[in-house]
C-alpha cells in the first residue's frame, strides 16, 4: 500500500510540475506572437527563427524555432561532452512543444492589427508581462527545459563566466547574427523592410523581462508554489 501510495504521489508530482511548466511555455509562446504583432521587434532568442521565416516561409516560425533549439542542444553536447546529462534530452520534446505552441499562438492572434505606435507599445509591454510570467512558471515547475537557457548555463559552466553575463552576451550574439542575416538577404538589418525583427521592442524585452520577473516570481509562487510543495512533502512522507 505504501509503495502504491508513493508511486501515485510521484506521478501526481510529475503531472503538476509539467502542467505548470507547460502553462509557462504557452505564455512564452503567446509572448512571441504578441511581439510579432507589435512590429516593434521580438525577444533576442526569437530573432533568428523569425528573420529566417521572413526570408523563407516554407517553414513556420515555430518550426524554425525547433531547429534552432536542436542546434543549441548539439552545441551543449560539444561544450559539455561527458558532463552532458541524460535529463538534458528533455529539451528535445520541450523544443517541439514550444514550437507548436508558438505557431498556434501566432495563428490565434492573427486577427490583431494595431496601427498606432502607442498601441504597438502597449502590445510590447503586454509581451514583457506575459513572457515574464511564463518564465516564472517554467522555473517553479522545474520540468520542461528550453535549450536557450540551458545553452547559456553550459557556456557559463565551461568558461567560468557568471550566468547573467553570459546571458547578456548570448542574447546580443543572437541579435547581431539575426541583423547580419537580415542585412545580407534583405539589405536591411532590422527586418525585410515591411516587418521588423529588431527594433526598440527587442531591447525592451531583453532588459525588462528579467525586471518584471521580480513581480511574477512571487505571483507564481503564491498561486502554484503551495501545490508543488504539498505534493513534494507528501511524496517524502510516503
Amino acid at each position: 500500500m505504501t509503495d502504491n501510495k508513493g508511486k501515485k504521489e510521484v506521478l501526481s508530482s510529475i503531472f503538476i510540475r509539467y502542467g505548470i511548466a507547460t502553462l509557462g511555455l504557452i505564455l512564452v509562446g503567446i509572448g512571441v506572437a504578441l511581439s510579432i504583432k507589435s512590429d516593434l521587434g521580438t525577444a533576442p532568442v526569437s530573432c533568428p527563427p523569425y528573420v529566417v521565416n521572413l526570408w523563407d516561409s516554407r517553414l513556420t516560425v515555430g518550426e524554425y524555432t525547433m531547429i534552432m533549439h536542436m542546434i543549441f542542444i548539439l552545441l551543449q553536447v560539444v561544450l559539455l561532452r561527458k558532463k552532458f546529462k541524460l535529463r538534458y534530452l528533455m529539451q528535445i520534446p520541450a523544443a517541439v512543444v514550444f514550437g507548436v505552441i508558438t505557431d498556434l499562438s501566432i495563428w490565434a492572434f492573427d486577427w490583431i492589427s494595431v496601427s498606432t505606435y502607442a498601441g504597438r507599445m502597449l502590445l510590447c509591454i503586454l509581451t514583457v508581462v506575459v513572457t515574464a510570467l511564463g518564465i516564472s512558471l517554467e522555473v517553479i515547475g522545474n520540468a520542461w527545459m528550453l535549450a536557450g537557457e540551458q545553452t547559456t548555463a553550459a557556456i557559463a559552466e565551461v568558461t567560468g563566466i557568471r550566468f547573467s553575463r553570459v546571458k547578456v552576451g548570448f542574447d546580443v550574439l543572437l541579435v547581431v547574427l539575426s541583423a547580419v542575416f537580415a542585412l545580407l538577404v534583405f539589405g536591411n538589418p532590422f527586418g525585410n523592410g515591411t516587418e521588423h525583427v529588431i527594433r526598440e521592442g527587442t531591447l525592451i524585452l531583453a532588459i525588462f523581462t528579467g525586471v518584471c520577473m521580480r513581480l511574477t516570481d512571487p505571483l507564481a509562487e503564491a498561486v502554484f508554489g503551495k501545490a508543488i510543495n504539498k505534493v513534494t512533502k507528501s511524496r517524502e512522507e510516503a
